[in-house]
């Protein structure tokens, strides 16, 4: 059984910091490329940023470049969101998911229940 499990969400002040984690498993991690995806409270979803399967390549939604960074880690099935200079409009709710291609297609096939994640001071 395929499943995402998303962790390290929490309450953070303006300007703080935070690491999401997204641990895998049922399936062979690096065979995929994963992304974030977020809903803030009242929106729809927006994705945050993806990676390629062996972490060659990233990519970010414009208002997250410089600030999140995405990786993962293939030995230990996780995916991590590095999250720096958090403003309110950061509140969400983050899932990762799995992209159905090594490479980002942007199509999903699985997703995480998600971890909330609220910027307020």
């Amino acid at each position: 059984e395929v499943q995402l499990v998303e962790s390290g969400g929490g309450l953070v002040q303006p300007g703080g910091s935070l690491r999401l984690s997204c641990a895998a498993s049922g399936f062979t991690f690096d065979d995929y490329a994963m992304s974030w995806v977020r809903q803030a409270p009242g929106k729809g979803l927006e994705w945050v940023s993806a990676i390629s399967w062996n972490g060659g390549s990233s990519h970010y939604a414009e208002s997250m470049k410089g600030r999140f960074t995405i990786s993962r880690d293939n030995a230990k099935n996780t995916l991590y969101l590095q999250m720096n200079s958090l403003k309110s409009e950061d509140t969400a709710v983050y899932y990762c998911a799995r992209d159905e291609a090594p490479r980002p297609k942007y199509e999903y096939d699985a997703w995480g229940q998600g971890t909330q994640v609220t910027v307020s001071s």
